[in-house]
């Protein structure tokens, strides 16, 4: 009985903890995600405030937050939005899996750490944050914007990209070897296409069965088969967030917008619990030795999402403010970042700290460099316009006469000695 009083409170704590963070993110106009993973440091280990009875429970609360945030992601694109972003945006991913992934995996290499966690801190530093781009894109009204599409088609490939990335980083971290690996990617290869095809042809059937009148049992049917989904999913090492993404890509249409109105406040719950639980797990005194390689990382990736906002959004035939204001809103990261740092943590511990750092660093600078790259470029640009102009007048303005050389009066042009 009184571990069960303990963990009550500490749970409301932590809950109410959450919500009056949320609230003051909300005010300032910040994503809560930096102040979750203060808030998971404050209550870990070493922190101030060290969680006893409800660590366990945060734990699985952190588990279903992952698989919630996944199978959200999913009701928000149905299978002929993938196919066709697949189709028409596989350059621009390509380009911004090169441009954004090779800097993390050569930062892990140059830090002297292992294969798996390259792998893993390639993807750290590859996919952005599609919770933060979307809440920031609706704050600044561009929603309407012609680059708006192609920022979602590039978030779109990066989330269809980690229906595969996951599984293989899961084979690797389970040190399954070339062959478990390889039998891993075959079996998500698989389920992927199967499930595209299946949603493609039988998506109404599919969404007809699990729909329902009733809020209760539509969210009791929806919730119980994405877990037993990703469990399977789990048990077969493609990744339980991968088997709920893929629950929530076989669902469309009215199920699929209930499913969501539905499932989102538990998500964001969830979601919280995660970011903590994350933060759990990394001592604060860890933080301050992998600040100075997350800022420098920080600061690279940022530069190589500009370029590729502004390559994808050139392809799509926008102008050139366009294409810088597509590249400053890619920067920010989070969620899954954080994923996939949770997954590679075994392999090496430093990988947390240096993910929180940099998750913290970046989805704070993101909404700013998605405001600010645009009008900071072109006034730079101003400046330096104006003063080639400058430069070109100097130069074409005639050069001043020479003072022509007057005689000596005295005529023997030295001093008298």
């Amino acid at each position: 009985m009184h571990d069960t009083t303990v963990l009550l409170i500490e749970l409301g704590a932590v809950i109410l903890g959450l919500g009056l963070v949320g609230r003051f993110a909300g005010r300032i106009g910040l994503s809560p995600i930096p102040l979750y993973l203060l808030g998971g440091l404050a209550f870990g280990h070493g922190g101030f405030f060290p969680l006893t009875a409800s660590e366990g429970f945060i734990e699985v609360g952190a588990e279903i937050g992952v698989i919630l945030l996944l199978l959200l992601l999913g009701l928000e694109y149905s299978a002929s939005e993938l196919v066709t972003s697949l189709r028409t945006q596989y350059p621009s991913g390509l380009v911004d899996f090169l441009l954004n992934a090779v800097p993390g995996a050569v930062a892990a290499v140059l830090l002297g750490w292992g294969p798996v966690a390259a792998v893993a801190l390639a993807g750290v530093t590859w996919i952005s944050s599609s919770g933060v781009i979307a809440k920031v894109l609706t704050d600044l009204g561009r929603l309407g914007n012609r680059e708006t599409p192609v920022i979602l088609g590039v978030l779109v490939i990066e989330d269809l990209s980690m229906a595969l990335y996951l599984p293989l980083l899961t084979a690797l971290v389970a040190g399954l070897g070339l062959a478990g690996t390889s039998v891993a990617m075959l079996v998500a290869v698989g389920t992927v296409g199967i499930v595209l095809l299946v949603a493609l042809r039988f998506g109404r059937h599919i969404s007809r069965a699990v729909s329902s009148n009733t809020p209760e049992m539509l969210l009791l049917v929806v919730l119980g088969l994405t877990l037993l989904i990703a469990g399977i999913a789990a048990k077969l090492q493609v990744s339980a967030a991968v088997g709920a993404f893929l629950v929530g890509i076989a669902l469309s249409g009215e199920t699929a917008e209930n499913a969501r109105s539905l499932l989102t406040p538990l998500r964001d719950l969830f979601a919280a619990v995660f970011f903590v639980f994350f933060g759990l797990n990394t001592a604060p005194s860890q933080i301050p030795p992998v600040l100075l390689p997350a800022l420098v990382l920080a600061l690279v990736t940022s530069v190589t999402k500009v370029v590729t906002g502004w390559y994808a959004a050139g392809r799509a035939g926008v102008g050139s403010k366009g294409r810088l204001r597509a590249g400053g809103a890619l920067v920010a990261r989070g969620e899954f970042s954080i994923v996939i740092a949770g997954l590679a943590a075994g392999t090496d511990p430093r990988i947390t700290p240096l993910a929180t750092a940099y998750v913290m660093i970046l989805v704070i600078f993101g909404p700013l460099t998605a405001r600010w790259t645009e009008p900071l470029v072109r006034g730079t640009k101003g400046l330096f316009d104006a003063r080639r102009e400058r430069r070109a007048r100097e130069r074409e303005q005639p050069a001043p006469p020479r003072a022509e050389a007057t005689p000596d009066p005295v005529g023997g042009g030295g001093h008298a000695g």
